[in-house]
């Protein structure tokens, strides 16, 4: 069903918001943007910032939200689509520790380091236990089941996962991505096999 002119409007106002934000992250950290500077950037005016958003925090919500769709596109077209038939994949396709799926994710974090910065300094404002609730029941559950975890131990299995990659982005951003995506992903890849896998 198409936009009527109202919800084409505001996407296209939303948008404005988004990419002003996002501009001005490549300039300094979320923390000193001002309404006042994203409004400018955005050529809009403050009254309408406020239309759509209370703070700055909610802009940023909808960013990552922008941010995130735009992550999808990083992917081949055979890797967007394995969470549908996780019954039919071999053990070998449901690991996602290797360079098909870390390239393009690392890629994606050291093309937006100033957006991620934020997202990581301000975990409560992104909700993480939902987003997190929502891909464990969506994609980690049946990966863990396919390979034959315990559903008692499925939870610590995949914190231990993800807060050791996040610790290592969190490093890799405070050092502004100067190791390569390459060496990153094989820092990745060695904490979670070993060194000689």
């Amino acid at each position: 069903m198409p936009l009527n002119k109202a919800e084409s409007k505001y996407f296209h106002t939303a948008l404005r918001f988004d990419k002003a934000l996002l501009s001005l992250l490549e300039k300094k950290p979320f923390a000193y943007i001002t309404v006042s500077e994203i409004c400018k950037e955005a050529g809009v005016n403050r009254s309408t910032f406020y239309l759509h958003y209370e703070n700055t925090s909610d802009l940023l919500k909808e960013t990552v939200v922008y941010m995130l769709d735009t992550f999808v596109s990083y992917f081949s077209a055979d890797t967007k689509d394995i969470s549908s038939k996780f019954a039919d994949r071999d053990l070998q396709e449901l690991n996602f520790i290797n360079e098909k799926y870390l390239h393009p994710y690392l890629s994606f974090i050291k093309e937006n380091q100033q957006l991620f910065s934020a997202v990581l300094s301000h975990p409560t404002t992104f909700d993480s236990a939902a987003i997190f609730q929502r891909l464990f029941d969506n994609i980690f559950h049946p990966i863990l089941d396919k390979f034959r975890y315990p559903k008692d131990e499925q939870r610590y299995v995949m914190m231990f996962y993800l807060n050791g990659i996040t610790a290592i982005i969190t490093e890799w951003l405070k050092d502004s991505c100067q190791k390569s995506v390459e060496e990153i992903s094989e820092v990745i890849e060695y904490c979670v096999f070993g060194k000689d896998a």
